[in-house]
């Protein structure tokens, strides 16, 4: 019998693998939800933001290591989800975008919801393509699947006329070859200009991202610190970093340009393994925005994100062979804190209840500032953060990594102010009866644009209305009443001891839960 455009696309990108598709669909996109019914292989999850199908395939695809689908509707559905593909473009995550647009023979009528959905598609996608025959259509899912995988792994859009859905004719394409993710190029000359760096003597920083954060590699970065001395320091906003007891410790660069300049303070050579070249993230007045200490040389080994472990590895052999830098000494992991509840002993409560093997995705912002130190020797566990800087990803990224990994628990460290942009993933966490705890520092700031407006040096009088834009109060925003609302367990908390005592009860209990943490701004 033959099978309409729609069965043909899912059908070919469930037989290369694509089985989870994050879902926010209209009426362009019905024949494809509807032959939904006859490819069980797929797994459809409905969002109630575009914002969130889009966060979620990034979250699922960093611990999957394999891309999700997103289903979105026309350019203005696609137009929703930019800020997360953002994030998923600059964490080098492969993502299948499926957007429906107009029937062809309606195309040119201007109708309302038309755009140039092309053009919006290419700001976050390595590559768009639009299907205009459904004869081809089975080809052309199976080209973006193996685009998204590429190497190095990326976003890949696939348009999809609702005539060219709903009509027949078509065939499934064949999957094509693909390289696992976290696979790409070493660069010869780089790995051997590297080499020579950390043979020189002079001080060397070796800065790692991508697949450089996780096991062999930080294994092989241990043997090169022990073998020559240089310094280790992660990118600012890892992909997915590896932490925990029987781990390196690996410090970030800080997000301060001043705090980081001082971790980068007399390196002579700068050795990229799987990370970009350090920037601040804005201008400041007076001061560079490259972070590269003046005078040094910069040694890049591999692509962005790609290959960082066959990277260090190879870094390794070449510079550490024989050396042994001993077993990983363990940190001692932080009691339970009582009394008073602030972003610090918010910090030791999260760390000391951690659950072995928990996927971490960390939208903290300044709440954050007391959890890397005392999660160091918390159990082993996976640490995913804000890569793009667009906020809004983490309750979304918590949603696809808790799809993707429904064996581990996932705890998602949440700003209250970004928590705003995509709290609807509360909602799917609950229809989907996920094991999310969702931990929301509740300081009622945007504490964040505090810090930047003492930055930039720009200055607001006390009095000032201007200052009502960097508060969340008048009225303060209730998220125990939001999270109940979409079906979440909610509780507030006010004291380190009700924290704890909640942190305890949801990891005890199955599916989502919402932990409020009402803690001062760190930045009054």
């Amino acid at each position: 019998m033959s099978e309409t455009g729609a069965a043909v696309l899912l059908g070919t990108l469930a037989d290369a693998g694509v089985t989870t598709c994050f879902a926010n669909p209209g009426t362009s996109e019905m024949h494809l939800v509807a032959a939904l019914d006859a490819e069980p292989r797929t797994h459809a999850v409905l969002t109630l933001f575009e914002g969130v199908a889009t966060g979620a395939a990034d979250g699922y695809a960093r611990m999957a290591e394999r891309p999700a689908a997103t289903l979105l509707h026309l350019g203005p559905g696609l137009a929703n989800g930019l800020a997360n593909l953002h994030n998923a473009r600059r964490a080098g995550t492969p993502v299948v975008n499926v957007v429906g647009d107009h029937a062809r023979d309606h195309k040119p009528l201007d109708a309302p919801l038309e755009s140039d959905v092309d053009a919006i598609a290419g700001v976050v996608s390595a590559r768009v393509h639009r299907s205009t025959d459904v004869a081809r259509l089975g080809e052309d899912a199976a080209d973006a699947v193996a685009a998204a995988y590429g190497p190095p792994p990326a976003i890949s859009t696939l348009l999809v006329p609702a005539d060219v859905a709903w009509s027949t004719g078509g065939e499934r394409g064949a999957p094509r070859p693909v390289a696992p993710v976290g696979r790409g190029m070493l660069d010869a000359d780089g790995l051997e200009s590297a080499a020579k760096a950390l043979w020189s003597g002079e001080p060397c920083t070796l800065l790692l991202g991508g697949a450089g954060l996780r096991g062999e590699g930080l294994r092989a970065a241990r043997r090169i610190a022990a073998a020559t001395g240089a310094r280790l320091l992660a990118e600012c906003f890892p992909t997915r970093m590896e932490r925990g007891a029987g781990r390196p410790a690996i410090d970030r660069l800080a997000y301060p340009g001043d705090a980081a300049r001082a971790q980068l303070d007399g390196t002579r050579h700068l050795v990229l393994v799987g990370a970009r070249s350090p920037v601040t993230f804005f201008g400041y007045p007076g001061k560079e925005g490259d972070l590269v200490p003046a005078g040094a040389a910069v040694h890049g080994v591999t692509e962005t994100g790609a290959a960082g472990g066959l990277a260090l590895e190879a870094l390794a052999d070449l510079v550490a062979s024989g050396t042994d830098p001993g077993p990983t000494a363990d940190l001692e992991r932080p009691g339970v804190p009582t009394g008073e509840l602030t972003v610090w002993t918010a910090g030791q409560a999260v760390a000391a209840l951690l659950p072995e093997g928990a996927v971490v995705v960390d939208e903290s912002i300044t709440a954050g500032a007391g959890l890397a130190r005392p999660t160091v020797g918390s159990a082993p566990h996976d640490w995913l953060t804000l890569t793009g800087g667009a906020i809004g990803w983490g309750p979304p990224a918590a949603t696809g990594a808790a799809v993707a990994c429904p064996d581990r628990p996932v705890w998602n460290l949440q700003a209250d102010g970004s928590a705003m942009y995509t709290l609807q993933a509360l909602w799917t966490q609950a229809r989907e009866g996920l094991d999310v705890t969702t931990v929301l520092f509740d300081n009622g700031a945007y504490a964040i644009l505090r810090a930047e407006l003492l930055g930039v040096g720009a200055e607001l009088a006390a009095d000032s209305p201007a200052r009502a834009l960097l508060d969340l109060g008048s009225p303060r925003l209730d998220f125990v009443a939001l999270g109940t609302g979409m079906g979440v367990p909610s509780v507030r908390a006010q004291t380190a001891d009700e924290l704890v005592d909640a942190l305890r009860r949801a990891a005890a209990e199955p599916g989502p839960h919402l932990v409020v943490a009402q803690v001062p701004p760190l930045v009054p």
